[in-house]
């Protein structure tokens, strides 16, 4: 597999303030990401069942292929993570990885 690189310049804009849970919500998240070619998506993050579950249903709406890392993200209990990660998420994330098995897949992919 081919090595990507991807870069910002300085004059690039990836989001515009945004109001309620969603990074696309009112940016221009998903204009700059479909502009670079990016349709894969890692998720991480606080308020797992707000920001995070907003996010990623929003960018699978939208098309991407999003990836939740399950052990960086946050929320203010058990049972707000134990909702997004046992009912929620499995819905709309192509993968639900722990840090250790994402960097693993990642590895992979790069041999």
């Amino acid at each position: 597999m081919a090595d990507v690189t991807f870069r910002l310049d300085r004059t690039d804009v990836i989001a515009l303030e945004h109001w309620c849970s969603s990074g696309f919500a009112n940016t221009d998240l998903d204009l700059q990401l479909k502009k670079h070619g990016i349709h894969q998506l890692i998720a991480i993050g606080l308020r797992a069942n707000t920001y995070i579950d907003s996010r990623i249903r929003h960018a699978a709406e939208l098309g991407y292929e999003v990836t939740l890392v399950k052990d960086a993200i946050g929320g203010f209990g058990w049972d707000e993570m134990k909702a997004t990660l046992e009912l929620n998420l499995p819905n709309y994330a192509r993968a639900i990885f722990s840090t250790e098995e994402l960097i693993a897949a990642i590895q992979k992919i790069s041999d």
